[in-house]
This record gives C-alpha cells, structure tokens and sequence, in this order.
C-alpha cells in the first residue's frame, strides 16, 4: 500500500501522523478521523497541553493514543521507565484503552502494560522490570507501584486523564494529586472528561499549562434522521417498576440492556425478579469480587445473558459491543449521571435507546436533566396488555416469515397434506402459528399496569400533605379465578421465583404456565394458583421442602375480593 493508498483510505494523513500509525489505521478499517480526533491529534503532536470535554464513544482514546504513540517514537522508546502514563477509572477501561494502543501501536513495537487492581501484582512487577513504553492503569494501583518504587516516572514525558470527572467521582481526588507531584514538570498533560464540573476545571487550572480547550458533543442528527439515542421515560408507580420494566423490554425486545439502579440490594432484588420473568439476568455490583465481575461480563458479552443489572460504580468503565438499551430504574440524582449513563449506547454510529422509570414525584428531576443535557426526553406511556399481546405476534410472524424464507420445508408437507383432507388449510396455518407463539415463551400477562402521570407542583403539595398514607400499599386483590397462597419463607431465606414455580410444578399437577403473580417479601412469599388447585397445591407443599426448608403454607388471609 503507497502513502497515497493510505490517505485515500484512511483521511488521516493530513493530521501529521506517521506512516506506521497510518498503515495501523488502515489495516484497522478506520476510514476518516472523528471531530475529537481532528481536533485534538495536531495539538497534541505540537506538544501543547490539552483539555477535552467530550462524551462517550467519540473517539477519544484514539485522540490520545496516536500522539502517545508518535511522540514515543520521535523521543526513542526502549528504555526501561515508560515514556507515557494513561490514568482511567476502572480495569474494564484500562484493559480497552491498553487494547487500543497495543493495535495502533503494533508497527512501532510500541509495549504497552495495564496495571489494575484484583490481577496478581507479580505479573505487573516482571513486566515494569523487563521495560514499558507506555502504562495504562487505574489511580489505586499506579500509587501502589510508584509507593513500592517499581513504577517510576522520572522519564514521562505526557499523562493523559482519561474519564477525568469518573475518577472524581471515585475517589481518586487525592490518589491523582500524588500521581501528578510524582511526574516531572515539563511533561505534557492531556485531561478529558464527559462533563465539566469545578473540581475538573480546578485540576486544569493547577496542572495544565495553556492547554488547548476543546469542546465535542455527540456527532449531530443529520436533518430528517432520527437520534442516535432514543430517548423517552415512563412514569410508574414505585410497586409496579418491576412489571413496567419487563413490559417496556418485551416490547422493546433489546439485543443487550444494562439497567441502572441505586443500591446493591435493588440490584439483588431486580435481578431475582427478571430472571423470574424469563430474562437472562446478571447482577453487577461492589459487593463482587474481580473473578465474579469477569465472570458476569463473559456472560454478557458471549450472548449467555442479555440483561445486565448494575450500580454506576460497578459498571463504569464498561464497553459492551453489543448494547442496545440502557435502562435507568431510577431518575439519575445529577444529570451528569444520565449523561454517563446513556453514553454507554449509540456509539460509533450505532443507534441506542435510553430509557427512564420515573416516580411522579421525579418530574422536577426529568425536566432538569432536560434542561442540562439540551436534550429531549419523551415521556410515553407503559404498553398495554394488548400492546405486548400485538408485539409478540409481530416476533411471532416475523420468526415465520425468517423460516419461510431461509429454512427446508418440504419434509413437513406431508403434515400439511394429511391435516387438508379434514381441515382448512387458513385453520391449518392458524393451528401451526398458535403453537409457534405459545413455543416462543409468550404468556399471557393480563395485568394492566396502572397510568401514573406526572405530578404539577400543586400535586407534589397534596403529596406530601399525605405521604404517610402514600407509602402504604393495600393488599391487592387476586386475578378472577385465581387463590393466593401465603408461604412462609422469603427473600432473606433466598427465595427465587423459579424456587417456588419449581416446587409447584413438580409437586402438584400445575405446570409452570397455570401459576400466576409471585410477590416475595422479606420473611414470607404470595403465590397465585387457580382455583380448583389451591387445595392440592397447599398439601403438597406441606409436604416438601423449598430451599431445604419446610415453610408454613396456606391460603392468604386477606384475599379481598
């Protein structure tokens, strides 16, 4: 490939960059730079100082890599102290961004080492001995090597702040002070951040020199397209969230979702409850160790899981190829958080979804991020019992016409042929189609969810004139045909849905499909059975164990009718 081959391919030749870089670029598929990458690469190759305001997925990393990588090469790498120190918040990002600039690199020979905490120190240790060019590593761990006297940085010559305003929020404030006091003076500092906040612009002001300032939003909607991020918000009562939130993926039917909540117990809790539902649910929080949280995400990212349920800590720093939706089940306390948040999805071109639970007290809350963000966020209402009924006919009929289209046939004729000389052939196809909906996993969910619109200021006064009433919940009455019945063992005996529907199904004579709503409390678990069954049900239950336990089981006391 000439050099005229790799500026037509690349557009990245005008930048300055070198051929080996350039060369990378192509082999990589990278056709054009992105407006942070044209922005910040000819600064950065000057040696100026820079700071970057830009979100997620705008091809920062690359805008810091290349002039790492460049001026590694001019200033001679080989040498046993790195040339170039990468502070991110998390190992998810220090692996990624370490990733990145191995590939770029590749042609320089360019060594490249993440240092995180949770992997053995001994593997860190040898490498640091044998020589890095260039270390990415998270705050924590970085002070650990330089307080052993293994990572030293008498020869930087440039320190990149990546996720700048991550790490704040972290808790690295100080650990990023000491970091800083420990690298010469004349080095060059490159800071970015997704948003501005003033402890941000403080660290700028104390550590930067002059730097260059830039600014990069998202790559703007071209007119007549729709956003890359899709944004919207139901409003939903606090006891129905769970419903709501399988109801609104059911329609949705996402490829990948990650769902934001507050406390590692709702993860806990959330996570139990979708799995209830049929999803493919993981939990991701700081309770977990390393080897879990890898664990978790080989799952994700291998299809095994589809629905990831995480604090922010836990999942800040992750890349998940894949995602499509990101859920927040709770209004974002500052909008700083949403923005993170939805910057984990339409990246790189790809459309996303971003989707808000909202408590009708939260208006106030929506309406700032709004206001914050200049974005739009459409508050719809939560589908219907007829509308996921009409979705998942539509998955239905589109897993029909895929067979139709793409699979052999002909061997089932036979059926068909045979059936035509008694039926319809219509009632025929409407029997086949009946039996592929109910195969799919489509049961019926009759509940309707109730409309919750958002509270005025007025409503928010009558509200908290009543709000101790607000926060109880009256016993709510069983479906027509349906009896409750109370078990006596709960969420702290770690009680699953599947737990009960297993002991049921295989107790009794009702499948999984006959049983109705499930609602675990603390100490204690509701189940709804029909009818006729409720009797058989409780004396087989009193007979068997759940969790290895005996619970009491009887009919609910309080079945209001």
């Amino acid at each position: 490939m000439t050099p005229d081959d790799i500026e037509e391919a690349t557009g990245f030749a005008d930048l300055g960059l070198r051929p080996e870089l350039l060369r990378a670029l192509a082999g990589l598929g990278y056709e054009e730079p992105t407006p942070i990458q044209r922005e910040a690469i000819p600064p950065l190759l000057e040696g100026r100082d820079l700071l970057g305001q830009a979100a997620t997925g705008t091809g920062k990393t690359a805008a810091f890599a290349l002039p790492i990588l460049q001026r590694m090469a001019e200033i001679g790498a080989g040498g046993e102290r790195p040339k170039a120190l990468v502070l991110v918040p998390t190992r998810e990002l220090a692996v990624q961004v370490s990733e990145a600039v191995h590939r770029y690199g590749r042609d320089l020979g360019a060594r490249v080492l993440p240092i995180y905490g949770g992997q053995p120190i001994g593997r860190q240790l040898r490498e640091l001995q044998r020589g890095i060019d260039v270390v990415v590593a998270t705050p924590g761990r970085a002070l650990d090597h330089i307080g052993r006297k293994t990572l030293l940085l008498d020869d930087l010559a440039m320190v990149v702040l990546d996720e700048a305003d991550e790490m704040l929020d972290m808790g690295f404030a100080d650990d990023i002070e000491s970091i800083l006091q420990e690298t010469p003076e004349g080095r060059q500092t490159v800071l970015f951040s997704a948003t501005m906040p003033p402890r941000i612009n403080s660290i700028a002001r104390q550590h930067l020199r002059e730097p260059v300032r830039i600014e990069i939003g998202r790559e703007p909607t071209v007119p007549g397209e729709g956003p890359l991020v899709r944004q919207s918000a139901y409003v939903v009562p606090r006891a129905h969230k769970p419903a709501a939130l399988g109801r609104v993926l059911d329609v949705e039917a996402p490829e990948a979702t990650i769902v934001f909540c507050r406390t590692r117990e709702e993860v806990d809790t959330l996570t139990e409850t979708m799995n209830g539902r049929g999803y493919r649910a993981e939990a991701l929080h700081g309770g977990m160790g390393q080897e879990q949280r890898d664990r978790v995400m080989a799952r994700l990212r291998s299809g095994t899981a589809d629905l990831l349920v995480a604090t922010d800590v836990a999942a800040r720093g992750l890349d998940i190829e894949h995602l499509t939706h990101v859920v927040n089940y709770n209004v974002p306390s500052a909008p700083e958080s949403y923005v993170h948040r939805i910057g984990r999805v339409g990246r790189a071109g790809r459309e996303g979804v971003a989707i808000t639970l909202a408590e009708p007290r939260e208006h106030r809350m929506l309406k700032t991020i709004e206001r914050v963000t200049k974005s739009r966020i459409t508050v719809e209402k939560v589908p219907t019992v007829a509308d996921l009924r009409a979705r998942r006919l539509e998955l239905t009929r589109s897993a029909l016409e895929e067979s139709i289209l793409e699979d052999d046939l002909e061997h089932f004729r036979v059926v068909v042929d045979t059936l035509a000389d008694e039926f319809d052939v219509m009632e025929i196809a409407m029997a086949a189609v009946k039996l592929a909906h109910e195969a799919s996993g489509a049961a019926a969910d009759e509940e309707e969810i109730p409309e919750a619109p958002l509270r005025t200021e007025r409503d928010g006064r009558t509200r908290r004139e009543g709000a101790g009433r607000d926060e109880r919940r009256p016993p709510r009455t069983p479906t027509r045909g349906m009896t409750r019945i109370f078990i006596g063992a709960g969420r702290s005996a770690g009680i699953r849905p599947q737990d009960l529907v297993g002991a049921i199904a295989n107790e009794s004579s009702l499948s999984g499909r006959d049983i109705g709503a499930i609602e675990i409390a603390d100490r204690f678990s509701l189940v709804e059975v029909p009818d006729p069954a409720a009797e058989d049900v409780i004396a087989a239950l009193r007979q068997s164990t759940i969790k290895g336990r005996k619970p009491t089981v009887r009919r609910e006391r309080f079945q209001a009718r």
